[in-house]
Parts: structure tokens; sequence; C-alpha cells
């Protein structure tokens, strides 16, 4: 085959078809700060003859400016494209860059090597194939290549090139290179790295440019491929294909009358016209009548292809649903135990709603305290109330829902790991915060609880509707909430003696009476405050299952939880109360004497003073308690229940 660059002038046709269909192969670069990753792929472009003419104009403009190699080029430069990394010499933020070469195309990531930005290299090893780590020749194996080597495993990558760089600065030693050679690969067996012999070791130096695409003659005892021979060749194994098969739905096509299909790409194995499949997480069965594409329809469709999939039967099959082989479906749960990467500032907070993101799918998601935070620079598990920032943790996850998942493949050690081959697409989600919709964290499925599958709903007899025909009235739930001293438990306990008068059956659950008892167990940081209200979300909604009008006196300041407690009962069972009075209002009351504790700096964690109050956006109820007479604001809360039908 002619070379490209002549292909191109003779025929352009030609080329973009020959270039159509090379293999690509996605590799990430991680390692210790300072490593040379963003030289390396410089590096790379430049000897690859990728670097355009104005790119290396300004990369010799810019060398002369910020550029950390005196005259030389500094090709860190082609991919710090932040300011800060360009003043720094660091990389912050994942870089992606594409170059293609006679035989294969490539999607690199140069992923940061600081401690506090693992979730950058977290997502920049999502979706690679190759993991190229890189060692300082002088420095050997360092903390973080621990780090991102456990996190490599982790993530199922299973191709690792060890890139023992500036090979230049200890003068081509090839004692020094086989002395790291030998300790990583003591490291790897330990996290079962190294289990499957896919490990590669090249000497090299990004900045002098030896063996990474010309063998170099500084090692001649070096006999094995450069850098950019071993990304040419590798043999990649898309386990995939040899799966089950795997199709999740992004979006009912339906066009017209006439035609019903199912559009996704499929992530797993195999499928043709005729096959039996199953959609779940409903269990349905059905056949694949036609897989249809833009270009016609296929006799098969493999993994990594987006179709469309039409069924013999008219069957149920909405966005999220997983189509599966009929003889082989994934597994349907909703309780699960998973690795939980946590990805932002503000710690995970166990028992706090957030989202889960899996494939198409969305749904409500609890987290339990973790099982343990695993420290990876020494693998110890260690005890742990949350997850800040870049920690690692093993927790069980409960869901609003069941949802179709594999359990993802290449788990860390082997815990938790069924034996199944697993997907990375269902089995790998992201954590949503529902406030804000920011991602918040990543998390890998291992397997499913047994009590998903064991406990049931009990049928009763005796249900709510029964209780509440009974008692003459709805069941609900009153949630005043406001700041300490901002006379929440005053009008509840009017309301609930008006309540009481009209023969409404009550129960008032106030803070301060249920730590002494169900919450004692619990002090006053943001983690234990989110487990306080999630019981008494709980507590209250067994209680209008009951047929009882809760009355509920809570701090209760993160929005989140008011909202859980709202989605624990019923539409129009959930009126909330917001007893509003400022800072100034509430400590001129002081009726415990805590704002003056808290002023003190003997009292912490106290909501207004160094904790935060998120105040309602629209609460039913808004009472002004600086200029409402409590005997007021109870006729209002009444009023409401009135309104909404609970009492009459």
């Amino acid at each position: 085959m002619a070379h490209s660059s002549e292909l191109i002038a003779e025929d352009i046709e030609a080329y973009l078809v020959s270039h159509q269909y090379k293999s690509l192969l996605r590799f990430i670069t991680c390692g210790s700060v300072d490593d040379g990753k963003s030289t390396l792929i410089g590096r790379l472009l430049y000897e690859s003859h990728l670097v355009f003419e104005d790119h290396l104009a300004a990369l010799e403009a810019d060398s002369a400016k910020v550029g950390t190699q005196g005259t030389d080029l500094d090709f860190a430069l082609l991919l710090d494209g932040l300011t800060a990394e360009r003043e720094q010499g660091i990389t912050i933020d994942v870089a992606y860059r594409f170059f293609s070469t006679e035989k294969r195309k490539f999607i690199v990531a140069d992923t940061p090597g600081h401690e506090q930005y693992t979730r950058n290299m977290v997502t920049g090893a999502s979706t690679a194939d190759v993991a190229v780590i890189l060692i300082d020749a002088r420095k050997g194996v360092l903390t973080q290549t621990r780090r991102h080597s456990y996190l490599v495993s982790l993530l199922g990558i299973r191709n690792v090139v060890v890139a023992v760089n500036k090979m230049d600065l200890v003068d081509y030693s090839q004692e020094t290179f086989e002395t790291i050679s030998h300790d990583y690969l003591d490291f790897a067996t330990q996290i079962g790295l190294a289990d499957e012999g896919r490990i590669t070791f090249v000497p090299l130096s990004a900045l002098k440019g030896d063996n990474i695409v010309d063998a170099s003659d500084n090692t001649a005892w070096y006999h094995g491929p450069t850098l950019m021979e071993f990304l040419e060749t590798v043999e990649v194994e898309d386990d995939r294909a040899a799966s089950p098969l795997r199709m999740p739905v992004q979006w009912v096509n339906r066009p017209n009358l006439d035609f019903r299909g199912f559009s996704g790409q499929i992530v797993g194995g195999t499928v043709r016209p005729g096959d039996p499949v199953r959609i779940l997480p409903a269990g349905t069965t059905s056949t694949v009548a036609r897989i249809v594409t833009m270009d016609g329809d296929l006799d098969v469709a493999v993994a990594g292809q987006s179709v469309t999939l039409t069924l013999t039967d008219e069957v149920d099959v909405s966005r999220g649903d997983i189509i599966c082989a009929g003889d082989d479906p994934a597994e349907v749960a909703d309780q699960f135990e998973a690795h939980i990467v946590w990805m932002h500032e503000e710690e995970m907070l166990p028992g706090r709603p957030y989202l889960m993101k899996i494939g198409a799918r969305t749904v409500g998601l609890t987290i339990d305290d973790p099982k343990y935070r695993v420290d990876v620079n020494t693998l110890e598990h260690l005890a742990a109330d949350t997850l800040a920032l870049n920690e690692i943790g093993v927790c069980n996850i409960g869901l609003d829902r069941t949802i179709p998942f594999d359990p993802y493949p290449g788990l860390a050690l082997g815990e938790g790991n069924t034996g199944a081959v697993g997907n990375r697409d269902t089995g790998g989600f992201i954590i949503i915060d529902k406030r804000t919709q920011t991602t918040v964290g990543a998390g890998l499925l291992h397997f499913a609880l047994r009590r998903s599958h064991n406990i049931h709903w009990q049928d009763v007899r005796v249900d709510k509707a029964a209780r509440s025909e009974m008692n003459d009235h709805r069941p609900g739930v009153v949630w005043l909430t406001g700041l300490s001293g901002s006379g929440k438990s005053t009008i509840a306990n009017i309301v609930e003696s008006k309540l009481h008068t009209m023969g409404v059956r009550t129960y008032l659950l106030d803070g301060d009476n249920v730590r002494h008892g169900l919450n004692r167990d619990l002090g006053f940081t943001d983690a234990d405050r989110v487990e306080n209200i999630r019981r008494i979300a709980e507590v209250s909604a067994l209680m209008v299952d009951a047929g009882l009008v809760v009355l509920v006196s809570f701090i209760s300041p993160f929005a989140a939880e008011r909202r859980l407690a709202r989605e624990r009962v019923a539409d129009g069972e959930f009126i909330e109360v917001h007893v509003d009075a400022s800072v100034d209002v509430a400590e001129s009351r002081d009726p415990k004497g805590l704002y003056a504790k808290a002023r003190a700096g003997e009292l912490s964690n106290f909501t207004g003073i160094d904790s935060p109050y998120e105040a309602p956006e629209a609460p039913d109820v808004h009472i002004d308690s600086a200029n409402t007479a409590p005997e007021d604001a109870a006729d209002q809360v009444i009023a409401a229940l009135r309104a909404s039908g609970i009492v009459t």
C-alpha cells in the first residue's frame, strides 16, 4: 500500500476508505507527577510526523516563552492546554488527542498525576483499552504509580505498558531498568494486574526520543518493541463480542404507525434476525425480526454497532430497558455491593438520596455506610463513615426500582467477582446529585445482594385504606423545618392539640425526643444528620401506613433529605411547613442556650452558625415566625391539612 501522504495526493477517496477501516485503540498515560506523560505524547505526535506546521511554529514560540527544556522543544505544551497547566508545568485536566498511523487510529488520554486529580484519571481510564504507566527512572515505583496501577486494575484494563522514562538521566542503565521492572511486577502481582502476563516494559526517553518510534542505539541491551510498535500491534481482545447479547435501549423509534423499533448500541454479544431475546427488567420475551440501519438491514450485528431492532411481538419496551440474549439474560436486582470512587469536594453522605445513571436508565440511589475504604497506596482496608474526594470504598447500595445488570469485569483483587465475564457498560455507573445534577461519583457493580432476591413485600389484609376509613380521616405527614429556636416544636404541639380535639389520630415526632432513643447513636455531622432524617422519614411513612397524621418537628437542614421524606409517602400526603426565622431572631430566643454555646465554640456543627441550612424553595406553608403568633401559625397548618383533604 502506498504511503498515506502519497495516497492522499493520488486518491483521496481510497485514503478515506483505508482510514475508515483501521482499528481504533484507546489508551491512557498515567503515573506520578513530572514523570513525563505529556512530553511522551507530544513526542509520539512529533516523531510520527503528526504535528502540523502551524502547531510546530506555535510550539517553538511557547517553548521559548513558558517551556521547561531550555532551548529544546517542550513537547508537553502540545497537551497541556490550560493556562494553569502551562504556568505550573503540570497536567490538571484530562487531555484527549486523536492521531493515526499507517496501521492504526488512536485516541490517547493524558491524565493528571497529582493525587487530588484522581477523579480525572478515572474519567480517562473508563474507556481505555491500554494503559501506559510512566515511571521516572531516577525515582522508581512511587506511591502515585501504585495508585494509578490499582485504578487501572480496578477498571479492568488488562494491557499495560510500563514506560521507564528519563533513561537518559541514568545513563541508559540496564540495571536500573531491570530493578524497576522487578519492583513493579511485585506490586502488580499483589493487585492481580500481572496474572494475565500482559505487562510490557519499555526503557525510553520521551525528551530525547529513545525507543518512542525507532529503536535506540543507547539501549542496545533492550530487544523488545518500541512504544509505537507496541501500540500499533498490541492485540486488544474485545471480550464484548464473546459475551451474551446486551443492547440498552436509547430510543423507541416510531416514525409512523407501521414501524416500531428499538435503537441503541450493542454493548455485548451478537444478534441475528430470528434470535430469541428477553427484555429486562420486565422479563418479557420475543424474537428479533429485523436489524435496521441507515444503510439497509443487516444479517448480523456485533458489539460496538449502533442499530435498530424490530421484534416479532408487540411487547412493552422503553428507554433504559436492556434487550438481552434469550438464553443468557442479565440479572435483575435493586440492591448491590459496589466499588465507589468519590469525585466531588463534598463528601459522600450515606443515606442521602442520589441518582444513579447506568446505561440509558436513571434511578434513585442510596448508599450505605462504607464497608471499608481502600488505601490504594498500601491496599489496606480502612474503616470509614463516608468517602471524601478521590477516595475509593466498597459499599452496599440500594435503588428505588430493579435494574438489569452484569458485574463489572476484572474487579480488583477478585473481590465480589462471581466468575461472570461481566460488562463495562451494564456494570459501571455514575452518581448524580439530585439537587445540582452534578456528577459526584462513579461506581462498579460487584454482585446483587442476596436479600434483594429473598426479601419481598408481604401482603396484608388490613391496609392503609382500611385504617383510614376507621379513623374517618386520611393519613399524612406535616413536616415542620426551620432553625433551632424558630418555633417548630411550639407550633407542632398546638397543631396536635387542635387535631386531637377534632378527633384526628396523630403522633408528634420531635427532634430532641427521638434522639433519646431511636437516634441516640447519631451525632451532628452532616452524615449523621442525613441518617437522622432518613430514619425519621421511614418512621413517618410507617405511621402514615398506620393511618395517622404525623407531625414531624426537625431542623432537617438539607433539601435532599426533606425530598426523600416526601417521596416516601403518596402524593397529597405530605405538607412541608417552613417555620422561617432569621438567625438573629432564633438566637435572641435561644430557649436552650445552644446558640451561646455555639458562639463560644463549645458546640460544633450547629445549624445556622457553622453548619448550613438549606431553606425550602417552595414550601406548602410558609410561616414568618417573627411576625406570626403560634396560635395563628397552627391555624395556617390546619387550613393546609383541610385544603389537602387530609382532615375535614
